[in-house]
């Protein structure tokens, strides 16, 4: 099985309830899109994707690989909120990629 057919599973925790999601390589163009279908998250990811709302924040465990590396607007938008810690993320930022295999998110309010 080549990396693009690898399930990848996570656990994604959300108001004390822990759901087990698994998906494959580019099923969604990124994280926050795949919680919002998922889950069915309203007021989340308001800016689609853009990296600048920070309605789709969440910390992550256990990630891996390039998915450690904040850019394009993450890191200015956490900086604007007071968010340093390195586990705190936008998830419209991290890309579907076995990166994200055996991986905890938690979804935060804001």
């Amino acid at each position: 099985m080549n990396d693009k057919q690898t399930p990848i599973r996570f656990t994604v925790i959300e108001n004390d309830s822990e759901h087990h999601i698994s998906t494959h390589h580019s099923n969604y163009p990124n994280l926050m899109f795949l919680l919002k279908d998922e889950l069915q998250l309203d007021s989340f990811g308001e800016c689609g994707g853009v990296g600048r709302c920070a309605t789709c924040l969440v910390t992550v465990k256990g990630i891996s690989g390039n998915s450690l590396i904040k850019e394009r607007n993450e890191p200015a938008t956490l900086s604007k909120l007071g968010y340093t810690d390195e586990s705190t993320r936008l998830s419209c930022q991290l890309f579907i990629t076995k990166d994200l295999n055996d991986a905890e998110i938690t979804i935060l309010e804001i």
